[in-house]
């Protein structure tokens, strides 16, 4: 959970792997407090919508919703890869893949604005095809052998998914447009089976 100021001249965050929902408002005053801010002082919220575990989305959105509910702040939901593609920091002419486990053998993939839940081969082969100058991965991906070989055959540039500031997401808020009430097919579990032709 991360506070920024619009010119993102203040801001706090916590990351804690281990966080329950029960956690959440404590982690939002915690937060408040250290900027010296009040929840008057929120405009705008911004929540992942998944891929992810499904319990936590569900936590995170109803959690957010509840902030937003007020009309007081606008709600942006926006995928987990493309929050991490933020991390990234792309430049102009950049080409931007990100690459996160889904389950053993099997890769969320966001390349060219599209999201895909598909298998080791599949990657490598849309890497192949688009040539990514940039890759944000998980950790999986980047002990994935296969993948690993690929990332270094197009020469990409890779950035870890984890330990950046999560006010890399802020230009977010330009491009995605805010809405009160995410729909429940937004919110997409982890572990959802890939369709077979």
């Amino acid at each position: 959970m991360a506070l920024s100021s619009p010119d993102a001249s203040a801001y706090e965050e916590i990351v804690d792997p281990a966080a329950k929902g029960e956690t959440l408002s404590a982690n939002l005053d915690t937060l408040l407090q250290r900027a010296g801010a009040t929840l008057d002082d929120v405009k705008r919220v911004m929540v992942t919508v998944g891929p992810g575990s499904f319990s936590g989305l569900r936590t995170g959105v109803a959690f957010c919703q509840g902030l937003s509910f007020s009309g007081k702040r606008n709600l942006y939901g926006v995928t987990t890869l493309q929050a991490l593609e933020c991390f990234s920091q792309a430049k102009e002419g950049d080409r931007v893949a990100t690459v996160i486990r889904a389950r053993n053998g099997y890769w969320y993939l966001r390349l060219d604005g599209k999201e895909k839940f598909i298998e080791t081969a599949e990657v490598i082969q849309a890497l192949d095809k688009d040539k990514a100058t940039q890759i944000v991965a998980d950790e999986a991906a980047l002990a994935d052998a296969e993948l690993k070989a690929e990332f270094e055959k197009i020469g990409a540039s890779v950035t870890l998914d984890t330990g950046k500031p999560l006010n890399l997401w802020a230009p977010l808020f330009d491009t995605v447009k805010p809405t009160l009430i995410q729909e429940a097919n937004y919110i997409q579990p982890s572990y959802f089976e890939k369709l077979k032709a």
